[in-house]
């Protein structure tokens, strides 16, 4: 009967079990789901990790080529972001070219690795206006259910902190390289930036890492970007307003929550070069 009622009246459902601050899931509105994260999953990139939210995951490889840097930045490398969204991972999406979706949020983690000051394109220079590095992040969705854009950093910035790039010998005059594949160096990031996603429901109601479903049926998301206990940035596409009130206590749940995704990061990339060491 129940099945019945959520098919036919989806959104009264949902506001029945809002109405007793719980979610369907069974969540309270301010408990957000359980983080899974591991490093280095894929074995021939330079840096790979696998993050999973909920049922939400996303895989990282992190691939290095060599390349010639911009004339207007001859000073620096890239690191370019790419994120699928395959219809494997949900049926809302099709075969055939990236959709609207998947090229929003590649914008949206271009924007945040760009405005977090998380890395450095000058570490990836070789030779000026000669040689860098270019630093492909693909990332997949295996399985979209919610709350993608705080997947997706988790298995970005857990894959970049397992990057080590081979030193490099350039000799300018004879255009000629020689990569030295046993002296690596790890790639340098100056901060780790972490985000958590609000679902808005009529203006009133804010829900920690909504689900699919959730996002669907509410009216709003607001996601907020923390680094180093500090506010990043606050995403808001749109949908229903926010108070200021609220957006207030969003952000201070982003930053308590942003300390254990710190430490699960940390956690994840320490085992790995542990079992490097070894």
């Amino acid at each position: 009967m129940a099945k019945q009622y959520k098919s036919l009246h989806p959104i009264k459902y949902f506001r029945d079990y809002l109405a007793h601050d719980i979610r369907p899931d069974g969540r309270e509105l301010t408990k957000y789901r359980p983080v899974i994260i591991n490093a280095n999953s894929v074995s021939t990139a330079e840096g790979s990790a696998i993050a999973k939210v909920g049922k939400t995951t996303v895989i990282c490889g992190i691939k290095a080529e060599l390349c010639q840097p911009k004339t207007e930045t001859p000073t620096q490398g890239f690191l370019i972001p790419n994120l699928e969204l395959p219809p494997l991972c949900s049926s809302k999406f099709k075969p055939g070219p990236p959709s609207d979706q998947a090229q929003v949020a590649t914008k949206v983690i271009a924007d945040i690795i760009e405005n977090s000051g998380c890395i450095n394109l000058q570490d990836l220079c070789i030779s000026t206006e000669k040689l860098a590095w270019c630093l492909y992040a693909d990332l997949v969705c295996l399985d979209h259910d919610g709350s993608i854009i705080d997947a997706c950093l988790l298995a970005l910035f857990t894959a970049l902190k397992t990057v080590s790039l081979p030193k490099v010998e350039y000799n300018a005059e004879l255009d000629s390289k020689n990569l030295q594949m046993d002296e690596r160096t790890p790639f340098k990031l100056y901060n780790v930036p972490v985000s958590t996603t609000f679902a808005i429901l009529d203006e009133t109601v804010l829900m920690i890492d909504p689900t699919a479903e959730e996002e669907n049926l509410c009216t709003g998301v607001v996601t907020i970007v923390i680094k180093d206990d500090e506010l990043c940035s606050v995403l808001k596409p749109g949908g229903s307003p926010i108070t200021e009130e609220k957006l207030v206590d969003c952000i201070k749940q982003s930053m308590e929550r942003a300390k254990l995704l710190g430490k699960l990061i940390d956690t994840a990339t320490q085992e790995t070069n542990d079992e490097i060491d070894k």
